[in-house]
């Protein structure tokens, strides 16, 4: 290839990897935008000449400072812009307090008390970015603070008019954050409350559609797209950009539906949650090799309420997704969390059944073992289940009353525990007593007593035969009348 083709070829894919990025999130592009109109309005302090002669070269400050605030969000861009004036105005006063105070001890005396000064406010402020919550949140001011204390302690050993310079640093760089975040509110505003809500909701959701896709995938229901197996390894990744949205969130004022004392930090706790429940998919998920052996017939008698866990798990996690999309109350989840726990206590009947036999413990491990994940994961949804209730009791969710009556899973074969007694009814006698007693009715009412037991099979089997009337007293048996048509 010559080198004009080549050429070509780097500026068409340096085209569309540009095209890319702003169709992924267009918002880029305005953000793009708004910074170079928010630079153009400081840039006035230059361009402008009264605007120049009351500031002079210290207009530039209010350039930089734009230049280094602007964030992406608003949360981030008022952070960076408050530490900033707040470290600027508090650096500047020591700076000049710290100038006045060495003048007093004369020539020979004033560079030693400002070197004393500036070693030891760099020094501490430099340990105070070591502690995590003034390194999460004011770590920027810090910084600012060393430098402003520095320039203005340093610079003015040399000039006169040491006041006078910190004002115009103080003023133009107050005017510069004023514009960033006027800009950043005004002008198509990016809320890191928004950024995080939307991120919490979106990885529980990848959580329910990793369960939905499992139970299609293992249990070969039906087909399902691969990539649901795959989204929840994104939710795995999420702590920091959470905790930086959860940081940046704090900062932010009230806007839309979220107040202005948002319950920030319980996002973080549901993010967690849904991390340790991503940790225990990443386990199942190794399981989904066809290469495993595994006892057929065991899988068999645990397909039913793994199934219902799977299921139900996805479920909730949906259910609970989406009431935090719309910011109401997940109370169409806690039916689906029920279920789950049914079928928890289907699967402990289950094992209660295993033989171990030296022959199938190979086989009979990675059966046990997905059944006990699925169990560990349907304990987590409902521990996120219970935060997500607490942040809308926090938050003020609407509460939504469902017109559908709660979905109830009904239960398998694997409760039915116990013994079966034959009941044999005379179909010709009743038929004719009741042709002597009605010539017009043509049903058959049968009465059928189905004694329950809550003991064991083999002492149900071992033990003598009890009256209906006998049970009746303990509780323990169930009438059904039931219409026969002839």
């Amino acid at each position: 290839m010559d080198s004009g083709g080549f050429f070509k070829s780097n500026v068409m894919n340096v085209a569309k990897s540009i095209k890319k990025t702003g169709k992924d999130d267009p918002r880029r592009v305005i953000h793009s935008l708004k910074v170079g109109l928010a630079l153009t309005l400081v840039s006035l302090f230059y361009y402008s000449r009264p605007l120049y002669d009351g500031f002079g070269v210290a207009g530039m400050w209010a350039v930089l400072t734009v230049v280094v605030v602007f964030e992406f969000t608003v949360g981030g861009t008022l952070s960076k812009g408050l530490n900033r004036g707040c470290a600027t105005l508090l650096a500047g006063a020591l700076g000049v307090g710290a100038q006045h105070l060495a003048i007093a001890f004369g020539k020979k005396g004033e560079p030693i008390v400002l070197g004393a000064l500036l070693f030891i406010l760099a020094a501490g402020a430099t340990f105070l970015r070591f502690f995590p919550r003034i390194k999460a949140r004011y770590d920027y001011g810090v910084v600012i603070f060393i430098l402003t204390f520095s320039l203005v302690t340093v610079s003015g050993f040399r000039v006169n008019e040491i006041l006078e310079l910190a004002e115009q640093r103080l003023l133009t760089i107050l005017i510069g954050g004023a514009t960033c975040m006027v800009v950043s509110i005004l002008v198509c505003p990016v809320w890191a409350g928004q950024e995080l809500h939307n991120l919490v909701a979106s990885n529980i959701q990848k959580l329910a559609n990793y369960l939905e896709g499992f139970q299609a995938e293992y249990f070969q229901d039906k087909q399902k797209s691969k990539s649901s197996l795959q989204g929840y390894k994104s939710v795995l990744g999420s702590k920091a950009s959470e905790e930086s949205l959860g940081n940046l969130a704090r900062w932010e004022p009230g806007h839309g539906a979220f107040r202005l004392r948002h319950p920030w930090k319980q996002y973080l706790k549901l993010g967690a949650l849904a991390r340790e429940c991503a940790y225990k998919i990443e386990t199942l998920n190794t399981y989904l090799n066809p290469e495993i052996q595994e006892c057929m017939e065991l899988r068999c008698k645990f397909e039913e309420p793994c199934k219902i866990m799977s299921s139900e798990s996805s479920k909730a996690l949906k259910a609970i997704s989406s009431s935090m999309k719309t910011m109401t109350a997940p109370s169409a989840a806690k039916c689906h969390i029920e279920n789950s726990k049914t079928a928890t206590k289907l699967l402990k009947v289950a094992l209660e059944t295993i033989s171990l036999e030296d022959a199938q413990l190979i086989a009979i491990i990675p059966v046990v073992t997905i059944a006990s994940i699925l169990e560990e994961i349907t304990k987590t949804v409902e521990k996120v289940y219970d935060s997500a209730s607490e942040l809308s009791n926090l938050a003020h969710f609407k509460n939504v009353e469902s017109n559908v009556s709660p979905e109830k899973q009904p239960p398998p074969h694997l409760l039915h525990r116990g013994t079966i007694n034959p009941l044999v009814v005379d179909i010709a006698n009743n038929n004719n007593n009741n042709n002597n007693n009605n010539n017009n009715n043509d049903q058959i009412e049968i009465t059928i007593h189905d004694i329950i037991s809550s003991e064991s099979p083999e002492k149900v089997e071992n033990a003598p035969p009890k009256s209906c009337a006998e049970n009746a007293q303990s509780n323990s048996c169930a009438v059904v009348n039931i219409i026969v048509c002839h």
